[in-house]
């Protein structure tokens, strides 16, 4: 009953303002799709920024309640405010703005009244290409081509923290919210954090089989880390209690369009073929803290920094996966040992089965942002070699550490006691990866006398091989 006199006033002041401004009042049904509402709605806007249309729709939100308690010792009841969760109405709010461009401010009608700004980044790129009179080619959440390519760029990083609380304090000066003047004067407002942010790359190529064949690549090299039927590349991060979220790398081929999928603790990187036209590389952040980033507004511009990173590093696996070659020195600068600045390193050798479960392991780790510790190499390490955690020793693990660092695979992260992939490393290990899983294993399989019969032309041209130098040790009466 506290409450309720602001959730009635905010309602009223919302059916008063589309009556005024004739702006259709919608209520959303079961299963419809916003965004198809509001495109039907764009597509016959013309004015240069305005409401669009205001829907509503029943959903789940964390509202706070009253509940009646007594004193133990005296029996009086009181008023005590409980979180709980309701299914309550929400309004959203969707316009267009001259600079922003499309976007939507969604409102609980139910107390704390949380709301919501939605807006996106392409739409205020074109927008603001469209007023400098700069030509460009759209692809959907995209551009595929700009008449002034760093004119584009400079605008595009333009965007900040400022300038999006700047459009936020604009429509709240136009629109009715719960807060009323006395309640703003009182120290009641909105404060802007980062609920859900995605920083994309979309690099336009020459045709549209160049994407199919990449991903087709993405996929093959991708399968003999994990089951064909569900890709996933397991980043090996130890989970506590203090380590919410999936570590994980999964490759979809459902439908025509294949995805990459990289889970990291609540965020995630998709990479697919966007329109058939160009490579889409773009990282969603739902909670900043899985990076020690803070939730404000602020600090768009670190989470920006991380997403596009996140992005290049993606891409940088990618290219060094299909692109990798090794020379000789460098093969025998790893299968040898080492030593630097007087301390010795024992050799990574190829066939032994501990170095490639060390390879493997590592070629997940390239993509954690922050380094990584012992600990969670541990884990992983000791799952390809068939063994419970506790049976590769942290002694060993420290000897293990060494080698690769002093190989140079690995590096240490200055003024902590975390390690990261070095560009090097993370090449030697697919080259050894793929080769011993790809060639030596089926391979040898094929040829070898106790293998199952089959026609390959490898299993014939050994057979022909052997029955040559049979006819030959024969001729020099060398059969034994």
């Amino acid at each position: 009953m506290l409450m309720a006199p602001i959730s009635q006033a905010f309602i009223a002041a919302i059916e008063a303002f589309v009556a005024e401004h004739q702006v259709p009042l919608i209520t959303f049904q079961k299963g419809q799709r916003k965004d198809d509402v509001m495109a039907a709605h764009l597509a016959r806007f013309t004015a240069p920024e305005g409401v669009l249309f205001v829907g509503k729709a029943q959903e789940k939100a964390t509202v706070f309640r009253t509940e009646k308690r007594r004193n133990p010792r005296t029996g009086q009841p009181y008023p005590w405010l409980v979180r709980s969760t309701a299914m309550v109405n929400h309004y959203y709010v969707y316009a267009v703005d001259r600079d922003f461009g499309p976007f939507f401010l969604k409102f609980c009608s139910y107390f704390p009244y949380n709301a919501k700004l939605c807006l996106n980044g392409h739409e205020y790129l074109k927008r603001q290409l469209t007023q400098r009179g700069i030509a460009y080619e759209a692809l959907d959440n995209g551009l595929r081509s700009c008449a002034a390519p760093a004119t584009m760029q400079r605008v595009a990083d333009g965007l900040s923290a400022a300038k999006i609380e700047a459009l936020l304090h604009k429509w709240f000066g136009r629109l009715p919210h719960p807060f009323g003047a006395r309640d703003r004067r009182a120290g009641y407002r909105y404060r802007c954090s980062i609920l859900q942010s995605e920083f994309s790359l979309t690099q336009a190529l020459d045709q549209p089989v160049t994407g199919r064949m990449f991903f087709e690549e993405v996929i093959r090299e991708n399968l003999d880390l994990g089951r064909p039927d569900h890709v996933q590349l397991i980043f090996g991060r130890r989970v506590s209690t203090r380590t919410p979220g999936r570590f994980r790398t999964r490759v979809m081929t459902e439908g025509v369009t294949p995805s990459l999928h990289v889970d990291y603790k609540h965020s995630r990187i998709k990479q697919y073929h966007k329109e058939g036209r160009a490579l889409r590389t773009e990282t969603t952040i739902n909670d900043p803290r899985d990076f020690d980033i803070r939730k404000g507004l602020s600090h768009l511009s670190a989470l920006r920094k991380v997403g596009f990173q996140a992005n290049r590093r993606l891409l940088d696996v990618q290219r060094i996966s299909h692109d990798c070659a090794i020379g000789e020195a460098a093969f025998a600068g790893v299968s040898r040992p080492v030593t630097v600045d007087g301390q010795r390193a024992a050799a990574l050798r190829f066939a032994d089965p501990v170095v490639q479960a060390l390879f493997s392991a590592l070629i997940g780790f390239r993509l954690v942002p922050d380094g990584w510790r012992q600990p969670d190499l541990r884990a992983p390490l000791a799952a390809l070699l068939g063994l419970p955690p506790e049976g590769v020793s942290a002694g060993r693990m420290t000897y293990h550490l060494r080698r690769l660092r002093l190989h140079g695979l690995i590096e240490r992260v200055p003024r902590t006691h975390r390690y990261q992939v070095t560009a090097n490393g993370l090449r030697i290990a697919l080259f050894f990866t793929r080769v011993h899983a790809r060639l030596f294993r089926p391979g040898l399989a094929a040829v070898m006398p106790g293998a199952v019969r089959d026609d390959s032309r490898l299993r014939r041209a050994f057979e022909h091989l052997e029955r040559a130098m049979d006819h030959y040790c024969e001729e020099a009466k060398l059969a034994a």
